[in-house]
């Protein structure tokens, strides 16, 4: 339309023709293309503008989508006694204990809650004091905390929306982690670049595959890792392991820090939570978001942001997890903190966990979906190489497992591994203060990291 006007406009000046107006008739004279261009430049723009924002609006959800998702919804999202705003966004409901998503398992029917374990794993040996200036190692804890506590006989459980749900691939992966999401080193030690080509890449330290484990323990300094892509994912966990590892039977327990802005919504170091029995196919999910974990705790909210982060040569804070299997009851039991009992995994989820584990792993782990055709910027723990060391890297301190009769030992002999150290690396370390501890993370995209 441009070009024709800018034609007409030729035209206009060779014949010397007038187009008659209210001006004109006022004594005015104008040419048509003076008097469309002004019309026409708007117009186009106009136009241009609208096109621009029809491209960029989200497709329209069918109706029957919708009604699918808040069916789900109302499913996972119990009544709640009182609900929290949190200051950094997220809505904490406090459910009754006895009406939590977990009971709705089919193989839980009947599960009467186990409010305490029989035991708590005891120490071998006798820990060093951490030798901490005023400001290192603080604990870090939950924004929510500040507005109160949910009552007694309630659990806190972080409310999903709609738009949570519409950001998963669908509504069956809500939730779930990708399949063919088997740990490094239970996949293949040998060949770990098999693992690269699914688009999770690890750094980890772990124990031998032939060994009778019934917990695990680390403290994890927590930071606020760059995700490039929503898709994508930082995290660092312990995971606890079982069953055939080239299967679809691998029984797995995990617990640690994360950023998922898919999950989420935004980029906040989360504490979570996950467990499936058939290698992430179809059972298990991350934190309540299906049945299956049972809370027992009314202060700590699986999924609820983590505060205050470490800062780069600056103050470090950190979380200490542990996992453990009771020795009565056989639930593998959750403990956040200085031993703030969470909530349990029931025993009758499993098949190789209802004995025990035969591996545990410690380490970060990323999702490198690689945007623009590179290697992803996304970083893992602080987005920093081990080498830099304490305040700069992150660390995973004070290893421990749990043995047949409950207690709880200092790893001595582990191993480590990541796919690719250009991009992520570890290195692990022994001292009186920390016992068997490592380095780990990187910045992922870099110029040794295409």
């Amino acid at each position: 339309m441009v070009s024709q006007g800018r034609s007409s406009k030729r035209d206009l000046r060779k014949n010397n023709t007038t187009v008659p107006c209210r001006l004109c008739s006022m004594g005015y004279s104008t040419s048509l293309s003076s008097m469309l261009l002004p019309l026409l430049l708007p117009a186009l723009l106009l136009l241009s503008f609208l096109s621009s924002r029809v491209t960029a609006m989200p497709e329209p959800v069918s109706t029957l989508k919708m009604e699918r998702i808040h069916r789900h919804l109302e499913k996972i999202n119990k009544p709640a006694v009182k609900s929290i705003q949190s200051p950094d966004g997220d809505m904490i409901d406090c459910v009754l204990r006895n009406k939590q998503p977990a009971l709705d398992h089919p193989l839980l029917k009947d599960h009467k809650i186990q409010r305490r374990p029989s035991q708590m794993p005891s120490f071998k040996g006798e820990r060093k004091q951490q030798n901490y200036t005023s400001n290192m190692g603080r604990r870090a804890w939950q924004a929510w905390h500040h507005v109160g506590p949910c009552p007694k006989g309630t659990v806190p459980i972080r409310r999903s929306s709609v738009q949570d749900v519409l950001r998963a691939k669908s509504l069956f992966h809500y939730g779930k982690k990708q399949v063919n999401t088997v740990p490094l080193a239970a996949r293949s030690v040998e060949k770990p670049d098999v693992v690269s080509g699914n688009g999770h890449e690890h750094a980890i330290a772990y124990t031998g595959s032939r060994q009778e484990v019934y917990g695990a323990k680390a403290t994890i300094n927590v930071w606020d890792p760059s995700v490039e892509s929503e898709n994508e994912f930082s995290l660092s966990q312990v995971w606890i392991l079982s069953g055939s590892f080239d299967g679809s039977d691998l029984n797995s327990i995990e617990a640690g820090w994360q950023v998922s802005p898919e999950l989420y919504g935004d980029s906040r170091p989360r504490l979570f939570t996950y467990w499936t029995s058939d290698a992430y196919q179809a059972t298990g999910c991350y934190n309540l978001l299906c049945e299956g974990f049972i809370q027992t705790d009314r202060q700590i909210a699986i999924g609820a942001a983590i505060s205050p982060v470490s800062a780069y040569n600056g103050d470090q804070y950190d979380i200490t997890i542990l996992i453990w299997k009771d020795p009565t009851l056989g639930n593998w039991w959750l403990s956040f903190g200085d031993n703030r009992l969470v909530g349990y995994w029931p025993a009758e989820l499993f098949t190789h966990l209802s004995n025990h584990a035969t591996m545990v792993e410690w380490g970060g782990e990323v999702v490198n979906m690689q945007p623009n055709g590179a290697h992803t910027s996304t970083q893992m723990g602080s987005g920093h190489f081990a080498g830099d060391n304490f305040r700069k890297a992150s660390y995973f301190r004070n290893l421990e497992i749990v043995d047949a009769d409950n207690s709880l030992t200092a790893v001595q002999d582990i191993a480590i591994l990541a796919e690719n150290t250009n991009c992520y690396n570890i290195q692990s370390y022994k001292s009186s203060a920390w016992g068997t501890y490592f380095y780990y993370g990187g910045p992922g995209h870099n110029s040794l990291c295409p």
